[in-house]
């Protein structure tokens, strides 16, 4: 099974409603399709969002990357040689870590394939259902509100709520829930980066002081500052989570050796694809951390990847998969599908991607 061709094209998706955060505001989810083919047949799904913000990938420098760089690299390579694609992959260029990962993906969906294997036995098979929050998007505490009791009465019993914008309003949103969704909702706090080092440990000890009980509190200050995120998680008793200052292998090796986190957010479009993300999980196991799987505002194919990975991999114990489920439509057949909080696994061999109506 030689890889022969690789194919792309542009997905969209209209949101159920608008995803906003303290960085960005999204109303479409758009994906760049990859879709490797192999000499006897066989097709690979992979997918990449722009998430220019956190990434800074654009669909046209994926593209770009996959067709001219990526792509040449690994055309003709046998799928059974999984280890040097990849390795050829991340070689290939610096940086462009969704374009990468969007190849990763396709190539494990055609590893699958070749073994007959879910993605997620393959990954270790812990789990063929695993448990997901709702995202509830930043907007007045009284939205906020309206939209953790949906995701509550919808069967979510975990809400990630997106902070970082204020501060003071920050804890009013937040009081304002934990009051209308009672004390059993677990709920956690995704900042964007949005705080200062003094607002995040000011904000949090009165989290704290108020007794709202929030499990985590993820990216409170700016990606690059992972000493002030030391600061922050040495100075609060909450559980402080790493996402945009955890990008590859190296990033989490200093993150864990700075002990700045008490927890990591994986993703595929930051790690680089599933075989990074892998390592990143096998790092944090070895050192007694605790991971969450996480994703963009992405389609099914991305989240089937991440959720596989998840299900087989011990040290990933909380998952933020819910981005196909915010979404008004599904053009893509096969792969996961929620049950309220659950994400059930395939298992058809790969992604269990069969089709893709563009």
């Amino acid at each position: 099974m030689k890889i022969e061709k690789i194919d792309l094209s542009i997905l969209s998706i209209p949101l159920k409603t608008p995803f906003i955060t303290a960085l960005r505001r999204v109303d479409t989810a758009r994906d760049l399709i990859v879709k490797i083919t192999t000499d006897d047949g066989h097709t690979g799904y992979g997918s990449a969002p722009a998430t220019v913000v956190i990434t800074g990938d654009s669909h046209e420098s994926e593209a770009a990357a996959i067709n001219n760089i990526i792509g040449p690299a690994i055309i003709g390579m046998d799928i059974d040689d999984r280890a040097a694609i990849l390795s050829r992959i991340q070689s290939s260029m610096v940086h462009n870590s969704s374009a990468k990962a969007a190849v990763d993906i396709a190539v494990h969906d055609l590893f699958g394939q070749r073994y007959g294997l879910p993605l997620y036995r393959f990954f270790g098979g812990a789990r063929k259902r695993i448990v997901s929050d709702l995202t509830i998007s930043i907007n007045e505490p009284a939205v906020m509100v309206a939209d953790a009791l949906k995701a509550v009465r919808a069967g979510y019993t975990n809400v990630k709520l997106k902070v970082g914008i204020d501060a003071a309003l920050d804890l009013q949103r937040v009081t304002a829930i934990r009051k209308a969704i009672g004390p059993h909702i677990s709920i956690r706090l995704d900042a964007n980066q949005g705080w200062t080092v003094k607002e995040a440990i000011r904000t949090i000890h009165a989290m704290e002081d108020a007794d709202l009980a929030i499990e985590l509190i993820e990216q409170p200050v700016p990606a690059w500052d992972m000493e002030g995120l030391q600061q922050v998680t040495d100075s609060v008793d909450t559980d402080i989570m790493a996402d945009e200052s955890a990008f590859s292998p190296r990033d989490v090796f200093r993150l864990l050796s700075l002990r700045a986190c008490d927890l990591l957010n994986i993703k595929l479009m930051k790690a680089g694809g599933l075989g990074p993300a892998s390592q990143i999980a096998a790092m944090a196991e070895a050192c007694g951390i605790r991971c969450m799987m996480g994703c963009m505002i992405e389609s099914k194919i991305g989240i089937t990847a991440a959720a596989s990975l998840a299900a087989g991999t011990p040290a990933i114990t909380i998952n933020d998969l819910d981005a196909a489920d915010l979404m008004a439509s599904d053009p893509v057949h096969g792969g996961i599908h929620y049950e309220k909080n659950e994400i059930v696994l395939p298992d058809a061999p790969g992604l269990g991607i069969t089709a893709i109506e563009e």
